[in-house]
């Protein structure tokens, strides 16, 4: 059995094609996975083997926006170009969970990641009519991105990485989230960027990734090494049992 499909003259994995799990369970249907938060040198590497050319660079800052900015996937592939203001350092979530509406905060560097991403799509005639993250391939130019197409990128480019445990959209979410708590931001600010409901959400889903209270707690403990080394120490030759 073939795991890709030609169309328009060019081989594409089933995975990509719109509509190939329409009314199909997915994959993760009722298992639950741990929070993976991924480190600055995993996120470094996962961004630079998200390739060269205009895929390349289109990934790179979806895989931006998602980690400094906590988008959902779905929230970051709906977004259009009119829904950022990069000078301001805004960008606009139209129908965030739940269809509420939101404004995130973007960082100058991952602004400029997306600005490189905007000059490229003029490049090859991408109008504002598209939204940011769409397919840049014939016949489907233009079009939405699959979510299930952003997945396989990303998995494809942490194992060019060499990452070796699961990577996926809502690990750079999980990260965002992580950098936030670590960094002390509050949690009210925190719950505004994630758009959670309520700031119980945000704590407890902050306590998940970063328990930051257990963790200085457990730090600051100490012990007395004196006795340890007293125990450890050579014997003298009137100790030594007979």
């Amino acid at each position: 059995m073939h795991s890709s499909v030609l169309i328009a003259g060019r081989r594409r994995s089933y995975v990509t094609v719109p509509g190939y799990r329409l009314g199909m369970k997915p994959a993760n249907a009722g298992k639950r996975y741990p929070a993976e938060p991924l480190s600055k040198d995993e996120i470094h590497r996962l961004l630079k083997a998200s390739g060269r050319g205009y895929a390349g660079a289109r990934n790179r800052a979806l895989w931006v926006m998602l980690w400094r900015c906590g988008l959902r996937i779905a929230e970051a592939l709906a977004l259009y170009p009119r829904d950022l203001d990069l000078e301001a350092g805004t960008v606009t979530v139209l129908h965030g969970k739940g269809d509420r509406r939101r404004v995130v905060g973007i960082d100058p560097e991952a602004a400029a990641v997306v600005a490189q991403w905007i000059d490229r799509r003029r490049l090859i005639e991408l109008t504002g009519r598209s939204p940011l993250f769409c397919v840049i391939s014939w016949p489907n130019i233009g079009k939405p991105m699959q979510a299930s197409c952003a997945r396989e990128a990303i998995k494809d480019a942490a194992r060019r990485a060499g990452i070796e445990r699961r990577v996926h959209p809502h690990a750079l979410r999980h990260t965002h989230a992580f950098e936030l708590a670590n960094e002390g931001v509050p949690v009210h600010v925190i719950r505004a960027q994630l758009g959670h409901k309520s700031l119980a959400t945000t704590a407890r889903y902050i306590d998940h990734l970063a328990p930051r209270q257990v963790i200085d707690a457990m730090r600051a403990r100490t012990w007395d090494v004196s006795h340890e080394a007293a125990a450890s120490a050579p014997a003298e030759r009137g100790d030594v049992a007979a």
